[in-house]
């Protein structure tokens, strides 16, 4: 069973006809316009969704009313199909990774697991990624923090963090910046968070998505203002809970006569002359959030004030854990530093890895 890195991550099919082999795609996994028997969307960010949609997508109802809302335009979507199931990913509402029962060409059947983007961590309102629960023969991962340096705080001390920095800025704007999907409703809760004090539920358990209401989002101290975009996230995702999670943030009309709101916008808009206009009259703040916070020039390309390593992927410690609960006999690595992360599975931990660079054959060619 060919996994190739074209446009997605194909599972291929692989037959003989005379002494030529042909591949046909089985299973397409988060491609822009590729089709498969099988078309698989593990989350609705924009550059994981179909330009052009196929007649069905597997997919969580949530990624497909998520999808809707940015794009405008609804497909028809399935939760499971024949040998495939999806688990929560961890990385944004309605992430899933993919289980996949295929047939290999000797008739064997192997199990892969295709992670999608994904967080072992439980952040904000989000259950993470569970490796302990897959059994997998053959593990397809993202690696975008696939280097030792890219070690994150503990997600409890991020988020405190976070938060004193709100509280103690309490006398100006904050203009903070993070993906319209994912990093910026988190940014929202923390915000509720350190305005309100922690919720009653904290420390409980949580589900795939813990829960907030519309009532847990008022009387806060400080306003909280988002662009459109981001709103129009909030509504999809409110909408696909069912009122079960809410988001305090409300669109602003004008970014002038500020005093001590707090704005969050996408990530690129943050060196948009109207922003650093806006910034600069409003004596504001401006934070990024990111894990490529661990990088000092993070700081300068976004023009911040100040950064946190808040993200949506896992570090280097956790990905490797990954690999670790899950044990596979394969490990393909694609996206961040594959290459490294492979090379440090094999050399260090005797795992067979090897990175999925785009259009180049597969590991299992080779053997």
């Amino acid at each position: 069973m060919p996994v190739r890195h074209r446009d997605g991550i194909h599972f291929e099919l692989e037959s003989s006809k005379g002494l030529e082999r042909q591949s046909q795609p089985r299973i397409v996994a988060d491609a822009r316009s590729a089709v498969g028997a099988i078309n698989v969307v593990s989350h609705a960010h924009a550059d994981h969704t179909f330009r052009s949609t196929p007649e069905t997508v597997v997919c969580s109802p949530e990624t497909a009313a998520i999808a809707e809302a940015r794009t405008g335009t609804g497909f028809e979507f399935v939760d499971s199909a024949p040998g495939v199931d999806l688990v929560p990913a961890g990385h944004v509402v309605g992430s899933r990774a993919a289980l996949l029962d295929l047939e290999t060409a000797d008739g064997d059947s192997r199990r892969y697991c295709y992670t999608g983007d994904f967080s072992t961590r439980d952040r904000c309102y989000l259950e993470g990624f569970d490796p302990e629960r897959i059994d997998a023969d053959v593990l397809v991962m993202e690696t975008t923090y696939g280097l030792p340096k890219y070690r994150f705080p503990s997600q409890e001390e991020l988020e405190a963090e976070i938060a004193d920095w709100i509280r103690d800025a309490d006398d100006r704007p904050l203009f903070c910046f993070g993906y319209s999907l994912g990093r910026a409703q988190k940014l929202q809760w923390i915000a509720r968070e350190a305005l309100a004090g922690p919720r009653a539920a904290d420390g409980g358990t949580r589900t795939d998505v813990d829960e907030t209401t519309a009532t847990d989002c008022d009387d806060l101290e400080r306003e909280i203002l988002v662009s459109d975009s981001i709103r129009d996230v909030n509504r999809a995702i409110e909408t696909a809970m069912d009122g079960r999670l809410a988001f305090p943030g409300r669109p602003y009309d004008s970014l002038r006569g500020l005093s001590d709101e707090i704005v969050i916008l996408p990530t690129n808009q943050a060196r948009a002359d109207w922003v650093e206009a806006a910034v600069e009259r409003e004596g504001a703040l401006k934070a990024g959030f990111s894990g490529w916070a661990v990088d000092d020039s993070f700081l300068y390309r976004g023009n911040y004030d100040v950064t946190f390593p808040l993200t949506d992927h896992c570090d280097f410690d956790e990905l490797l854990e990954t690999v670790r609960a899950i044990d596979p006999e394969t490990v393909y690595t694609h996206h961040g530093f594959d290459e490294a992360f492979a090379d440090r599975l094999e050399t260090e931990y005797g795992y067979r890895a090897r990175p999925l660079k785009r259009d180049q054959t597969a590991l299992e060619e080779f053997c």
